[in-house]
């Protein structure tokens, strides 16, 4: 992950109780990740670390469009992405991502949020995305293209009443 590396953290060696950081997730970024959600975008990253007693809370700020595929015509479309996201840090033996809460070796005191901030980025993409103004396979066009038989069997449905 060497084009990653600008996204390292040194916890360790925060010489204030708070820093700032600020990125820009490109599709450089999303080809480095080798995620299947996200193949590309522009996200404007900030990261706020807070040192508390025993642990760092991190702060993502997530706000752009990322590319995906539109559900109905599979075209490609941009889903708009604005998300502030926390993370809780703490020092330990080993590495260990337990969700919310992550550990990081107290030796190395560094952490990598890149694959955080794809994984922010990606929860933000709902379920079903569909352009606003597709057409392709939708309910009302269903609904009109009626095959004629049945029409015929409506018919006669209605005249017997």
């Amino acid at each position: 992950m060497g084009k990653l590396d600008g996204y390292k953290v040194d916890l360790k060696g925060m010489a204030t109780d708070t820093v700032s950081y600020r990125w820009q997730a490109d599709n450089d970024f999303f080809s480095a990740v080798q995620g299947s959600e996200i193949k590309q975008g522009l996200l404007d990253v900030a990261l706020r670390v807070k040192r508390t007693s025993g642990a760092y809370e991190l702060e993502f700020q997530l706000q752009g469009e990322v590319e995906v595929t539109c559900d109905r015509c599979l075209e490609s479309m941009n889903q708009p992405i604005d998300a502030f996201c926390t993370l809780r840090v703490v020092m330990g033996e080993d590495f260990v991502d337990d969700g919310d809460v992550v550990v990081i070796p107290e030796r190395e005191g560094v952490i990598n949020v890149a694959w955080n901030i794809y994984e922010f980025a990606a929860l933000q993409i709902p379920l079903r995305h569909v352009h606003p103004d597709c057409e392709a396979l939708s309910e009302s066009s269903e609904e009109e293209r009626v095959d004629p038989r049945w029409a015929d069997l409506k018919k006669l449905i209605n005249s017997k009443q």
